[in-house]
């Protein structure tokens, strides 16, 4: 694969990186969207420590990520069920 070297800036912190090129746009605009939620938190509450800010930003994208994979956990419990339902109707033709 093609690695790219980058070096991206999260609060005013470098962090080098060795990325696939095809990803580079994704971790891009992922690390806008965090300066954007820093700056968020920074101008909507009585904190200016960067660590904290930090904090509060990935118990966000956290918690989001949480949501996000327990509701596709209970989505795809009704499509097994399905699918199976559909095997075994299938089976019987055969």
């Amino acid at each position: 694969m093609d690695k790219l070297s980058i070096k991206l800036n999260i609060a005013n912190r470098f962090y080098p990186m060795k990325i696939e090129r095809s990803s580079e746009e994704i971790i891009r605009n992922s690390v806008k969207k965090i300066d954007d939620r820093l700056k968020f938190y920074e101008d909507n509450y009585a904190i200016k420590d960067k660590q904290d800010l930090l904090a509060m930003c990935l118990i966000e994208y956290a918690s989001k990520l949480e949501k996000i994979n327990q509701n596709k956990f209970i989505s795809d419990d009704g499509i097994s069920d399905k699918l199976t339902k559909l095997d075994e109707l299938l089976s019987e033709f055969k």
